[in-house]
């Protein structure tokens, strides 16, 4: 699943948060991150990303290294948002024995990736997925080359409307 991470996450920021400044960049690329779980697990299945100790400790390094500066501090602020939204959007909490990890155990006990447990759902959400990420493109007029390359330059998705 790709879209319904990146559409859920950009959409719960900017709906939460409503910051014009906010740089999107890493809020995606953290909300893609524990899929990563698959690729170290040779495809066995949740793991160590998947549990919210990773979230925390994410966060806790991120907030230790940027100690004192706050425009660093703000770029990098959404990468463990975009893991702890990953959690959320994922449903990782119905397993327990990986969300609480490692304060329940150790192991994992073969615990299979959300998106292996739901089965076709997966089609309805990757599709409600893409509807948000359509609506982002189209709302921000994401057609204009210009208005990507800004984008893609800042991070900024919705920009102060006095700032226009």
């Amino acid at each position: 699943m790709f879209f319904w991470f990146v559409g859920t996450a950009v959409l719960a920021v900017w709906y939460v948060f409503r910051d014009p400044r906010f740089d999107y960049r890493l809020l995606v690329v953290g909300a893609l991150l524990p899929e990563l779980d698959a690729v170290f697990a040779w495809g066995a299945g949740m793991r160590w990303m998947h549990s919210l100790a990773f979230s925390v400790a994410l966060l806790a390094v991120v907030m230790a290294v940027t100690a004192g500066r706050k425009p660093v501090r703000r770029l990098l602020l959404g990468l463990p948002i975009g893991t702890f939204l990953h959690l959320v959007f994922d449903g990782a909490w119905a397993t327990t024995k990986v969300f609480w990890w490692p304060f329940g155990g150790w192991s994992f006990d073969g615990a299979r990736l959300p998106e292996a447990q739901r089965g076709w759902w997966n089609v309805l959400l990757e599709a409600i997925g893409i509807g948000i990420v359509v609506w982002i493109w189209r709302r921000q007029h994401l057609a204009d080359p210009a208005r990507r390359r800004g984008v893609m330059r800042t991070g900024v998705l919705f920009p102060d409307p006095a700032s226009r």
